[in-house]
């Protein structure tokens, strides 16, 4: 069952771990922000039509963090309700045979890659190839990474994961519950090119948008040892940990 709310919109929920991740993406704004935070009204929204499919009513107290971004809809019209414009891309071509590819989703990106170089290849009346993106391997693919446990995230890289643990033991603790190690820091310095706090708990292991008030406890032990790895001195490490905690907070009702 899709929970819906009275007016017809779908809202979502994913269990993570012994939470639950809940959105929408029906709000229309005027303005562009390099950092959108969520409306109040729409914290209260999803409290308020989530709390019927839970035990118990949840309260703004319950949640770990929030965050919003924004999607550009492609619409013919001027102006229309952004809850009928279609979530799907457009593939424009340009009378000088520029190919465009607008609106869309990641989801979808392998779709779009497909249908933006198929045009490219008839506009430019190049010899037409069948797309192997449908079979094609991302890098870190793994037929089993659910036997990982919490590296499974990392595929194939979590052996190299494992293999900085037994090198050096030390990287095996935990910095979050049972989920993030050590040594997941110093991959992503390696070979991720994570440069700070951010990069890592936001943008690599995402607990910052999972869990704001965790990210910020981390992000003292994370600036650590990152600085280690980038040869960065304390100075460094109290600018990136002030830095964070200023972001961070945006993520806190």
């Amino acid at each position: 069952m899709v929970p819906k709310t009275d007016d017809g919109r779908v809202i979502f929920a994913v269990p993570w771990q012994d939470h639950v991740i809940v959105g929408t993406t029906d709000t229309p704004v005027n303005d562009v922000s390099l950092e959108p935070l969520p409306m109040g009204q729409e914290v209260d929204f999803l409290l308020e039509n989530i709390s019927r499919y839970l035990s118990r009513d949840p309260l703004k107290d319950d949640v770990l963090s929030v965050f919003a971004g924004l999607r550009p809809l492609v619409s013919p019209e001027k102006n229309p309700e952004t809850s009928s414009i279609s979530r799907e891309h457009v593939t424009l071509v340009s009378r000088s045979g520029l190919v465009t590819i607008t609106g869309g989703k990641w989801t979808t990106y392998r779709k779009m890659a497909v249908e933006a170089v198929d045009q490219a290849i008839l506009n430019s009346h190049l010899e037409f190839q069948s797309s192997v993106s449908e079979t094609l391997q991302i890098h870190g693919y793994h037929n089993h990474s659910h036997n990982f446990g919490n590296l499974a995230c990392y595929g194939s890289d979590a052996l190299q994961i494992q293999n900085l643990i037994k090198t050096e033991p030390a990287l095996g603790d935990f910095l979050y519950k049972d989920l993030i190690q050590c040594a997941e820091v110093i991959w992503a310095v390696e070979n991720e090119m994570a440069r700070t706090i951010e990069d890592f708990l936001a943008r690599r292991r995402r607990l910052l948008l999972l869990d704001a008030r965790a990210a910020i406890e981390l992000a003292p032990a994370v600036a650590k040892l990152m600085a280690k790895k980038l040869k960065k001195g304390k100075k460094w490490q109290k600018e990136q940990v002030k830095l964070f905690n200023n972001k961070a907070k945006n993520y806190l009702i």
